[in-house]
């Protein structure tokens, strides 16, 4: 070969690498990039705020959320995805609203507002509050300088929780501000075992408090595959429900899975279920193990890829990652969501956002 020939080949085969290299990259990002355009086109309301659904619905049940109203937790996840990704200007602007709408007289969060902002509720949501919180400090550690407020805020809001959510030495689901009531009940979906540890880092939880949340999830019954869904902190009793919901099921199973339990059973029957149906249902008859319903979440594969690859199961979050991937923009006026029958739930969108995150970048907590 001559070596004019010989320079041109190595010139092509480099630019070959690096536009194979440049597209590789592309198409890992593009489920990331399209998803979170989505969201920020198309779910967020003019103040900033996560719409939960796409289409305006009038709310006919105060203890449920309605069409352009925001939760807390769809924050919370927004949160974390800004977090996985490094947007440093997502992030603030998610700290901007947390605290200039979601935080009522400036010592609790609010589990909803409706679309102007505007909260209406007297109550918090623990699950939501321990997600923002463990956020806040994280960001403090992702983001080094120039953001005490973060972690400031963080201390305010768990000082309000320890004050007035705990129940029997438990923190619990909720707190009435205006009644000054709590319940007894303490869901299991709702221990977030990262985010208590980062109290406990943090110094605003002692390590007795910490051990007994870690003990909690570690030594928790469960029938054989599926866990209970709530404890009862003054009786100490477990709570079964006839149906399980899967995305709940997922939640515990993957803030258990930082204890070191053994969740070989449940990995086994969503890999069994999966293998059989081509498919993970929405809900579980706990009885027979049989699918409760006919409907697919994508909400329910985002978490599934977290929970196959905390397990070390790549292979099996890759399948449920390619069965996710077949429900996104299906319909061309909204490329990048989950939309179906011209709506979506924002959750349908933050975890399966989640999900590409951690499948991405190769793994649980990696």
């Amino acid at each position: 070969m001559r070596s004019g020939n010989k320079v041109l080949w190595i010139g092509l085969a480099i630019l070959l690498s690096t536009a194979l290299g440049i597209g590789g990259y592309l198409i890992q990002a593009k489920g990331d990039i399209s998803t979170k355009r989505f969201i920020t086109m198309n779910m967020t309301n003019p103040n900033g705020t996560l719409a939960t659904y796409l289409q305006e619905a009038q709310s006919v049940n105060p203890e449920l959320a309605a069409g352009r109203e925001a939760l807390s937790e769809s924050l919370g996840f927004w949160m974390q995805a800004a977090l996985e990704s490094r947007d440093l200007a997502e992030f603030e602007k998610s700290y901007d609203i947390l605290t200039r709408y979601f935080i009522a007289d400036r010592h609790y969060i609010a589990w909803k507002l409706n679309p102007e902002g505007k909260a209406q509720v007297s109550t918090n949501a623990l699950g939501d509050d321990l997600r923002i919180i463990g956020a806040l400090l994280d960001g403090t550690k992702v983001w080094k300088k120039g953001h005490s407020e973060w972690k400031e805020t963080a201390r305010d809001l768990t000082e309000t929780l320890l004050n007035r959510s705990q129940n029997n030495g438990y923190l619990v689901d909720f707190y009435d501000f205006s009644r000054q009531e709590m319940p007894d009940t303490l869901s299991l979906p709702y221990v977030d075992l990262p985010a208590l540890q980062g109290l406990l880092q943090e110094g605003l939880l002692d390590e007795e408090t910490y051990i007994r949340y870690h003990s909690l999830l570690r030594n928790m019954p469960d029938d054989g595959v599926f866990y209970p869904k709530s404890f009862n902190v003054v009786t100490k009793e477990y709570t079964y429900e006839p149906k399980v919901n899967l995305i709940d099921q997922l939640l515990i199973a993957l803030y258990a899975g930082e204890t070191g339990r053994d969740q070989a059973p449940l990995h086994q029957f969503l890999k069994e279920e999966f293998g059989q149906a081509g498919k993970l249902a929405g809900q579980y008859t706990r009885a027979d193990r049989k699918a409760a319903v006919n409907y697919e979440s994508p909400s329910v594969y985002g978490l599934a890829i977290n929970f196959a690859l905390q397990r070390g199961d790549r292979p099996f979050a890759a399948k449920l990652y390619k069965r996710m991937q077949t429900f996104k923009g299906k319909d061309a006026r909204y490329p990048g969501g989950y939309v179906f029958g011209n709506n979506t739930h924002i959750f349908d969108n933050l975890l399966p956002l989640l999900g590409e995150y951690a499948f991405q970048r190769g793994g649980h907590g990696k």
